[in-house]
């Protein structure tokens, strides 16, 4: 035990000087940048956001989870922890390669304000079979290496032919014995469905293909790539199906909070950590090594799972009855920092934290999370102040799950207003989107090492501009940049106080 906390602290004092040299990025989802094609993907946009966040000296582009995602779109419910999301393919590149027409990809043009996740959903697989079609003999040695190399492909490509093949069901409400994984049942569609299957393995390839070369361009350039995981998987997912002794019988949420007076009952099914301690963590070790190289650094949604968990009964209609149950996350990081050569992560500490999740956090040497909306209840004292921040913390005007800015401040009472703009020490006589900016000041010069800044923040949007109410569906996840919305103005904006704030790269 003394080798592995001595290995600890070196890789803890290494991810600080690595992860939080001070420093300032901006948030925005692939979904949200401007395409051709009626959401945000991995082709020329990507790289000239890129380009923008260099040129305001920028070190970090903080993105949402990229996994494909199931009913209700949310990138935290995603049929595999593994694949990448097809939607976020660039057409454009597959045009240019040959194995697409223009004609072929006309019926998602659109640069629409909002996704139309259904127009995706309905158009965008007949498209990318089409391509598919048309290249795969002349990228069969390079989709059977991809294959060979991510053993993860063959289940997740099975089972999405499955979803397909089933109407799009459940795996739950497949027949028994395919549900169940019956070892000849399983082998019997592999080979009747083999064609299907080799389709989904396609896209996998194309997207990771796509992505590296986006996070090369932006290594390059300076940038460094923030990844967002999900503490749990969907329980619609291959790993729900897959590996079913990963995980309990119960299913996650959080009490009720800030957001929600009923808790927010997610759905997803919780670990088992039984199990994971009895295989070393194995599974969750493949999983931060993959996002690691993914990612220069990972914000771990949900960190306190790792301490212990609200775990709810299948069938509730709401998170209030659920119950906390131990987990094993110092047992995990133990191991990680001494398998993983760069544990760079965020803990998202957000919500009802305990004393012992503080601890694990700051054993390990994660930040955890600051954000301004959560700064105003009256307390002096209160951690989300600017003026309180923590060095060994990442501070946030907001997250996907609050409002824009401007939409949460217009909303305040006149009384609030005022007691905000007091407590940021920010002059009574300021108006509109000067006081935007300079709430977005107080988080980058307050003492925490790293600020993200969503990108709606810097545009003054509204709530129009939101990503996320909470425990809702319909419209969350949807909001897109304009091309014009980047311009000079804003880039000089932006890398002012960025150097103002000695943040500048």
């Amino acid at each position: 035990m003394a080798y592995v906390n001595a290995a600890a602290i070196f890789l803890i004092k290494e991810n600080i000087y690595l992860m939080l040299e001070r420093s300032s990025g901006i948030l925005l989802p692939i979904s949200s940048l401007p395409s051709r094609y009626g959401i945000g993907t991995l082709g020329k946009e990507a790289f000239d956001f890129v380009d923008f966040l260099h040129s305001c000296k920028q070190r970090y582009w903080q993105l949402l989870p990229m996994g494909p995602v199931s009913y209700g779109d949310s990138p935290y419910a995603s049929f595999s922890v593994f694949a990448g999301n097809p939607y976020y393919i660039d057409l454009q590149a597959l045009i240019e390669e040959g194995i697409l027409a223009h004609k072929d990809c006309e019926v998602l043009n659109s640069d629409d304000e909002y996704v139309d996740y259904g127009r995706q959903f309905y158009y965008r697989y007949e498209i990318l079979y089409k391509a598919f079609a048309n290249s795969k003999e002349k990228y069969r040695r390079e989709i059977n290496e991809f294959a060979l190399n991510n053993q993860w492909v063959h289940d997740y490509s099975l089972f999405m032919t499955l979803k397909y093949y089933n109407k799009q069901k459940p795996w739950y409400e497949w027949e028994e014995k395919i549900a169940e994984r019956d070892r000849e049942e399983i082998e019997k569609y592999r080979h009747i469905l083999k064609e299907e299957i080799e389709f989904w393995t396609f896209l996998q390839y194309v997207f990771y293909e796509q992505y590296y070369k986006l996070k090369n361009y932006a290594r390059s350039k300076g940038v460094f790539l923030i990844g967002d995981i999900p503490i749990y998987t969907a329980e619609d997912s291959v790993e729900a199906w897959a590996e079913g002794r990963l995980f309990m019988n119960l299913v996650a949420g959080v009490p009720p909070d800030a957001f929600s007076d009923e808790g927010q009952l997610w759905g997803n099914p919780v670990y088992n950590w039984g199990y994971l301690r009895e295989n070393s963590y194995e599974w969750w070790i493949k999983r931060l090594k993959w996002s690691l190289n993914l990612y220069d650094t990972v914000r771990i949604d949900h960190f306190r799972g790792f301490d212990e968990f609200w775990a709810v009964e299948r069938g509730s209609e709401n998170a209030i009855d659920g119950k906390w149950l131990p987990s094993e996350g110092r047992e995990l990081f133990n191991r990680a920092v001494n398998e993983i050569k760069n544990l760079s992560i965020i803990a998202e500490d957000l919500g009802i934290i305990t004393d012992s999740v503080v601890r694990l956090r700051k054993e390990f040497g994660f930040p955890g999370m600051k954000i301004l909306q959560f700064a105003f209840d009256g307390n002096p004292e209160n951690p989300y102040l600017p003026g309180n921040y923590e060095e060994n913390s990442v501070a946030y005007t907001g997250t996907h799950d609050n409002d824009t800015l401007k939409g949460w401040y217009e909303k305040l009472d006149e009384s609030v207003k005022k007691y905000v703009l007091k407590s940021l020490n920010i002059s009574g006589h300021a108006k509109g989107d000067s006081i935007i900016f300079s709430m977005i000041e107080k988080v980058l010069t307050g003492k925490s090492c790293l600020s993200i800044i969503p990108m709606q923040d810097y545009l003054y949007l509204c709530s129009e501009a939101r990503m996320n109410v909470p425990s809702t569906l319909g419209g969350n996840w949807t909001w897109r940049l304009k091309k014009e919305m980047f311009t000079q103005e804003l880039s000089d904006k932006i890398k002012a106080v960025t150097v103002l704030s000695n943040r500048a790269k």
